[in-house]
């Protein structure tokens, strides 16, 4: 492990030098992922993707790409999209990308499950924005928005997420 590996703790996510308190799937964390189970997957990711809300903020790097207002998440195992960027229409189950509220105003996509995707073993496995302190995910990972702007700002593609 290095100081620019965003590192998972009982404190929170350890990177470059700072803890950042954050919250994981409710029924925590996992080592046999499956589509919907509410857990966090064990193992080392790597960021692949940052997209953002342009409406909302600016750019919070120079890589990032705006989610446009089409921009789904497929999360329908049966589907060859499972687990990617999708647009509107699309007939199969997806996550909205584009939400009312702010929690994916900013998103770190990671290599969960892709990109030779299996079908069942989890989609959307994101750095995103929470609720309030406290409050699990889905099984993303999530953070008070300040900072994950700032880690946003910092963790290029392929910083590696190391949730053990």
């Amino acid at each position: 492990m290095t100081p620019d590996d965003l590192v998972l703790t009982p404190r929170g996510i350890r990177y470059c030098g700072r803890i950042f308190p954050c919250t994981i799937g409710k029924d925590g964390l996992t080592s046999d992922k499956r589509e919907g189970d509410g857990a966090t997957p064990r193992g080392i990711h790597r960021i692949t993707g940052l997209l953002y809300r342009a409406d909302r903020l600016a750019a919070p790097a120079p890589w990032a790409m705006a989610i446009g207002k089409d921009d789904l998440w497929s999360d329908a195992p049966d589907d060859p999209a499972y687990n990617t960027l999708v647009h509107a229409p699309y007939g199969p189950s997806y996550e909205a990308l584009r939400r009312a509220d702010p929690l994916y105003d900013v998103i770190l996509l990671t290599d969960w499950n892709w990109p030779a995707s299996r079908p069942g073993k989890g989609s959307a496995i994101f750095l995103h924005q929470y609720r309030r302190k406290g409050y699990p995910t889905e099984g993303c990972i999530a953070f008070r928005r300040d900072h994950l702007l700032w880690i946003a700002a910092r963790a290029a593609p392929g910083t590696r997420v190391i949730v053990p």
